[in-house]
């Protein structure tokens, strides 16, 4: 089996460093950058399974980087290295499509845990993705067509994230099924981040603003009062 490549984007030389070693030994293929732009550079010119991405980064920051790489609707991965200090910027790094974070400083066993974590789920999806290869969702005029990723409303194609895309796809894959936010990012997100169940809110706002013909009072996605969330029941549907 091919070995899985990781791109390390940090501008600190002693973590990159340690990483290095840890993961070579892992058997990881590894290509590194100290800034933002070039490691942005390094992405848009090879394929990667994940980047390791270091927050604050001259040149352009991490967040910059990860917005940019998510702007393609591109899925690759990205663990997200922040400090103690930056607890605004996890949450905006959460919502603009980071996969998980790590807070500096971490111990090697924590952030081999993750990326095993991150690979595990990738796995799992792309195994869900095989068994429902070719299934389409219908409900009315909004088409799911889960094997190739794509949304159709009223003929028209509708361009999601790769998140909003798996949201839309737990949603409708259970009609009528509540789900609360917490089960959602576990679901979605792969990792149980206690706390930041506001980043579903948000995802899920941007949703309904793609999908809903009047996102002020949803049709498809419904607000489940203390508990979260649900999709439209297939007999509600006119």
């Amino acid at each position: 089996m091919q070995s899985k490549r990781i791109l390390i984007v940090e501008d600190d030389p002693n973590i990159t460093e340690l990483l290095e070693i840890h993961l070579a030994d892992m058997g990881y293929d590894l290509a590194t950058a100290d800034d933002g732009l070039a490691g942005l550079r390094m992405f848009e010119e090879d394929e990667y399974d994940l980047v390791i991405l270091d927050l604050m980064l001259p040149g352009l920051d991490g967040l910059e980087v990860c917005k940019r790489i998510r702007a393609d609707n591109d899925s690759t991965p990205i663990l997200m290295l922040t400090s103690r200090s930056e607890e605004l910027d996890k949450v905006l790094g959460l919502e603009l499509g980071a996969d998980d974070y790590l807070t500096k400083p971490f111990s090697i066993r924590e952030l081999i845990a993750r990326i095993k974590a991150i690979f595990r789920r990738i796995e799992a999806e792309q195994k869900k993705a095989e068994d429902k290869s070719g299934k389409k969702l219908v409900f009315n005029d909004l088409l799911i067509d889960i094997d190739k990723r794509k949304v159709v409303l009223a003929g028209k194609t509708i361009e999601l994230t790769a998140k909003e895309f798996d949201l839309l796809v737990v949603f409708a894959s259970h009609p009528g099924r509540a789900y609360s936010r917490q089960q959602l990012l576990d679901m979605v997100w792969g990792y149980n981040f206690d706390g930041y169940e506001h980043t579903v809110n948000s995802h899920i706002n941007r949703l309904r603003s793609k999908i809903e013909p009047d996102p002020s009072s949803a049709k498809f996605i419904k607000t489940v009062w203390g508990i979260g969330y649900s999709f439209i029941e297939l007999e509600e549907l006119s």
